[in-house]
């Protein structure tokens, strides 16, 4: 499959080790309104502050941090996505989705100043160390994190490979904190894994960048010949998936559509909407679909179950996702040696005009992993977009909140992975899950 054109601007979302993705626009250069009389007043009042701060501070303070200070505290003060990149972290970001880097392989988020583990990516010092979703960084190489921010506390973990790294985390359940000692490798992200579960194709996408369109052709190739015939159904793993970049997001739904709208944006004006449209010619035409989704599914992860859903192309089996709905703007500053200014400038739609935003998508069946009932939420606990200090709330069409039976495992039974275990049931055919506690007879195997 080719990749899809974007014509002038490529739309990206944007995910990596810093946190959860936002839709991003990379955009051509600014152009400048009309400024009124009052905006010079308070661009005044701003120089007339910033003068004062410089000459009368109690310690000398760089005239560029004061002035990225600034921005940044007026991009925090409008909603969670919007910010700063200097020209650094514009270069990691890029770096990011390229899906190459050296440090030790974690996505993260901001959790009340510390920094918290969203995932570790398989198979990378991190998850090799035993680190934990829903750990709390709260020392990197012996100095506490706090006063960092993600961006900062993200450079400190990257490094060159064979370097290491001493972080202390706080778990839940333990008591004492976890010292670990990292060494830090070049992190390749394999954003597509696929293995065959006799007649189940099991292909997991761990997060959308530029090579998981190609990816996931390698994973359709490799059931065509392993399973060949044989194939029972697919099951598509978005669980944990913070997103990335949407032209791949388009190409992974469009390799499952035959046709109709994948995604659609909308910005302030009417004139900001774009669709983008599946193509003729599926990857595997008419086979089952499953596709698993978790409140850490977020973003491009939601705009492929939400098109999948609208289409009833595919069965979503988990629970509620993340509510990642909005569309950023990554303009480069004086060609990116200044950084980039990423700016929420629109919200996205699912196909029958759903925004997700600070709502989740509703899985089809929602499946637990474990009979325990999920953890109460502390203050401040960061599950979902609605979370997030200066959200958006959601707008248009929504979908009404699952109210079908919660399927779990019955007290004290054990599965590796019972969701997973569920899905490949129900596309066999098979009973679901005999020890499954349910309130209404399970849904048939999406045809």
């Amino acid at each position: 499959m080719n990749r899809l054109p974007l014509s002038k601007i490529q739309l990206a979302i944007l995910a990596g080790a810093i946190g959860f993705v936002a839709a991003i626009i990379f955009a051509a250069p600014m152009t400048r309104g009309v400024a009124s009389s009052d905006t010079y007043r308070q661009l005044n009042l701003f120089g007339d502050v910033f003068e004062r701060v410089k000459n009368d501070y109690v310690r000398e303070v760089p005239d560029n941090a004061l002035v990225e200070n600034a921005i940044n505290g007026m991009l925090a003060s409008l909603d969670p996505h919007s910010s700063y990149m200097n020209a650094k972290e514009f270069a990691d970001m890029q770096t990011t989705t390229r899906g190459e880097f050296g440090g030790v392989g974690l996505e993260v988020t901001m959790d009340n100043g510390l920094v918290k583990v969203i995932s570790p990516m398989d198979g990378t010092p991190a998850a090799l160390a035993g680190v934990k979703a829903g750990d709390l960084i709260t020392t990197i190489d012996g100095k506490s994190i706090q006063g960092l921010t993600l961006s900062e506390a993200v450079d400190k973990m990257r490094g060159p490979a064979n370097s290491q790294l001493r972080i202390t985390i706080m778990r839940k359940g333990e008591k004492k904190p976890i010292e670990l000692t990292l060494t830090r490798a070049i992190i390749r992200v394999d954003s597509v894994r696929f293995r065959a579960d006799n007649d189940i194709a099991y292909i997991r996408l761990t997060i959308f960048n530029e090579q998981t369109e190609e990816g996931l052709e390698r994973a359709i190739d490799q059931a065509k010949k392993q399973i060949g015939r044989r194939l029972k159904g697919i099951v598509l793993d978005l669980r944990n998936n913070p997103g990335g970049l949407l032209d791949q997001a388009i190409a992974v739904s469009d390799a499952f559509l035959e046709q109709g709208e994948i995604v659609s944006t909308r910005g302030r004006k009417a004139a900001d909407i774009q669709r983008y449209n599946a193509r003729a010619g599926e990857l595997l035409p008419g086979a089952p679909l499953v596709v698993l989704i978790n409140e850490g599914s977020a973003s491009a992860s939601e705009i492929v179950a939400g098109a999948l859903q609208d289409h009833r192309r595919a069965r979503l089996i988990g629970t509620r996702s993340f509510g990642k709905g909005s569309v950023q703007t990554v303009i480069p500053l004086s060609g990116g040696s200044d950084g980039a200014l990423r700016l929420t400038t629109a919200k996205y739609y699912t196909p029958s005009g759903r925004s997700i935003q600070a709502t989740g998508i509703d899985p089809d069946i929602q499946v637990e992993q474990t009979a325990e009932p999920p953890p109460s939420a502390n203050p401040g606990d960061i599950r979902s977009e609605a979370d997030l200090p200066k959200h958006f709330e959601s707008e248009g069409a929504q979908a009404k909140p699952h109210v079908g039976p919660v399927v779990k495992p019955r007290p004290g039974e054990k599965f590796d992975d019972f969701q997973l275990t569920y899905a490949e049931r129900l596309l066999r055919g098979q009973e679901v899950v005999s020890s499954a506690i349910a309130t209404s007879p399970p849904a048939q195997a999406p045809n």
